[in-house]
């Protein structure tokens, strides 16, 4: 799966949870989504980025990613 696609994905979760009053919400919200809807290869892979340096991640999606089973 090309990164750049999953990068591009990722920050736009965050962003419709971007409204949220705290981060702590938002974060989840974005974890609790990349567990029940991304295939397990593409948190894997979303996860190894954020290893790596997560380039292009948005802090809030940098922080659902590490708390991805």
């Amino acid at each position: 799966m090309n990164i750049d696609v999953l990068v591009r994905m990722a920050n736009q979760i965050a962003a419709f949870f971007a409204s949220e009053p705290e981060a702590e919400t938002a974060v989840a919200g974005i974890a609790n989504h990349l567990q029940r809807f991304w295939d397990p290869r593409m948190r894997q892979a979303l996860r190894a980025h954020v290893q790596s340096g997560g380039a292009g991640l948005s802090e809030s999606v940098r922080q659902a990613a590490l708390r991805l089973h």
